[in-house]
C-alpha cells in the first residue's frame, strides 16, 4: 500500500492529465485520426493507457480495502486522500470505463459491508439503553383475551403514567438535529431512554452518514446511483430492527413521537437540499402509521371490553381511567398540532366515543340520578381542567361541546337537578 502512495503523487497525477489530454485529442480529432504521425505512437499510447488504468485502478481499490481496517474514520480518509485523487477516477471513467466499473463495484462492496456492521453494532448498544413502556403485559385486561388500555388501580396507573401522558417526553422534538446518544457514556452512567430516544438517535446518525456519503459518491464518482447501492445493507438492517421493535411496542406515545420525529427529519433533508434518504423516510412512516393505529384500537377494544363492574369506584370523584383518557387525548392533540395531517382527527372522535360510552356505564351503577348527574359532571369539570392546564385553550370549547353532546345528560338537566352546595368535588 505504502508503494502505491509514493508512485501517485502529484507529479505522477499531472503526467496522467497529460495522458489523459492526449488520448482525447487522439479520439476527437478526425485529422489526426488518419495522419500518419498518429500510426507511430498510437500503440505506445495504448500501452501507457492500459498500464496507467491498472496502476490507478489498484491504487484506488487498495485505499477502498483500508477502510475495512478498524478504527478507521472513513470520512477524514474520503476528504484527506480521495477528494484529493478525485482525477484518478475521471481518468478511469474517461479510458477505461470496465476498470471504472471495477473500482465502483469494490467501493460498493466495501462501503455496504463496513457501514452495514456499524449501524448494527451500534444499534445492538442502543438496545441495552431502552426503557420499557406499554410493553404486552401492561395492556392486558381481566380476561387474557381482552386487551385492556388501563392498568389495574391508581397505584399502577401511576407506575405507568409515560404510556399515556406525554409530559417531558415531547422534549425530544426540541432537539431534533442534536448529537445522538453515545452508549458507552450513558451505559457507563447507568441511563435509560424512551425508545423515541433511541431512534431519534439511530436516525440521527443515518441522516449524517447519509449526507456525507451522498455528497462524497456525487463528488468523488459523479455517479449519485450508486448511494443506493452502498445503503442497501445499512437500510436493510434499520428495516429488520423497526418491523421487530415495531410489532413488540404498543406504547402509543412513542409510536405518535416517533411519527412526528420522522416528519421533522423530513425537514432537516430537504433543508440540507439532499433526497438521498426520501424513500427511507416515507417507508418509515408506512411502516409507523399502521402500528399506531392498531395499537390504539387496542386502546379502544380495551374501553368497549373493560368489566365496568370491576372498575367502578363508589363515589363521585373524576374516575382514574378518564383522567388517563384526558391525559393521552391531551398529549395526541399536542403531538397532532406539532405534527399532524389529519389522520389522528377520526381516531380522536373514536376514542372520545369509546370512553363516553364507559362513563355511562360506570353512572349506571349509582344509586341515584343526581348522583349519576353529579359524577358525569365532575369528570367533565376534570377533563376541560386538564386542557387548561396543557393549555390547549382552542380544543377547550371543542372539548366542553362535544362532552355535553355526547353524554346523555345535558347541562341544563345537570342545573335543574343539582345544587352547588352538592356540586363541589
Amino acid at each position: 500500500m505504502e508503494s502505491f502512495f509514493w508512485q501517485v503523487n502529484d507529479d505522477y497525477i499531472k503526467s496522467l492529465n497529460m495522458l489523459s489530454k492526449k488520448l482525447r485529442f487522439a479520439q476527437v480529432d478526425p485529422l489526426l485520426n488518419a495522419s500518419k504521425a498518429l500510426k507511430d505512437i498510437k500503440q505506445e499510447l495504448e500501452r501507457l493507457r492500459k498500464k496507467a488504468l491498472s496502476k490507478v485502478s489498484a491504487y484506488v481499490i487498495g485505499i477502498f480495502s483500508s477502510m475495512r481496517k478498524p478504527g478507521t474514520n472513513i470520512q477524514i480518509l474520503q476528504q484527506n486522500l480521495l477528494q484529493k485523487y478525485r482525477h484518478l477516477v475521471l481518468f478511469l471513467k474517461e479510458h477505461g470505463i470496465e476498470k471504472y466499473n471495477d473500482v465502483c463495484a469494490a467501493y460498493v462492496d466495501k462501503m455496504n459491508k463496513v457501514l452495514s456492521e456499524d449501524f448494527r453494532v451500534y444499534l445492538e448498544a442502543l438496545e441495552s439503553l431502552k426503557l420499557d413502556i406499554g410493553v404486552s403485559t401492561d395492556v392486558i385486561g381481566y380476561d387474557a383475551n381482552v386487551v385492556d388500555l388501563i392498568p389495574r388501580g391508581r397505584e399502577q396507573l401511576r407506575n405507568h403514567r409515560f404510556m399515556f401522558s406525554l409530559g417531558e417526553r415531547s422534549n425530544i422534538l426540541k432537539e431534533i438535529d442534536q448529537p445522538g446518544l453515545v452508549p458507552c457514556i450513558s451505559e457507563a452512567n447507568s441511563l435509560k431512554y424512551p425508545y423515541e430516544v433511541i431512534f431519534r438517535s439511530l436516525q440521527k446518525l443515518l441522516m449524517d452518514t447519509a449526507s456525507s456519503e451522498y455528497i462524497f459518491i456525487k463528488a468523488f464518482f459523479r455517479d449519485e446511483s450508486m448511494f443506493y447501492r452502498v445503503f442497501e445493507g445499512p437500510v436493510a438492517v434499520i428495516d429488520e430492527n423497526m418491523k421487530l421493535t415495531l410489532a413488540n411496542s404498543h406504547d402509543a406515545i412513542c409510536l405518535m413521537l416517533m411519527i412526528c420525529i420522522t416528519k421533522k427529519h423530513q425537514l432537516v433533508m430537504s433543508n440540507r437540499r439532499l433526497p438521498c434518504l426520501d424513500t427511507y423516510l416515507d417507508k418509515a412512516l408506512i411502516y409507523l402509521w399502521p402500528r399506531f393505529k392498531t395499537v390504539f384500537d387496542m386502546y379502544i377494544q380495551s374501553l368497549y371490553q373493560c368489566d365496568a363492574k370491576m372498575l367502578w369506584v363508589d363515589g363521585t370523584h373524576p374516575h382514574h381511567i378518564v383522567r388517563c383518557y384526558m391525559e393521552f387525548t391531551a398529549s395526541l392533540i399536542q403531538l397532532n398540532a406539532e405534527c399532524g395531517d389529519g389522520q389522528l382527527d377520526m381516531s380522536l372522535k373514536r376514542l372520545r366515543l369509546a370512553v363516553d360510552d364507559l362513563l355511562v356505564r360506570f353512572a349506571e351503577k349509582f344509586a341515584t340520578q343526581k348522583l349519576k348527574h353529579l359524577f358525569l359532571l365532575n369528570n367533565c369539570d376534570m377533563a376541560i381542567s386538564i386542557l387548561k392546564v396543557r393549555k390547549l385553550v382552542k380544543k377547550q370549547k371543542n372539548c366542553e361541546d362535544i362532552l355535553k353532546r355526547s353524554w346523555k345528560v345535558t347541562w341544563c338537566h345537570l342545573w335543574m337537578n343539582c345544587s352547588w352546595s352538592i356540586l363541589v368535588i
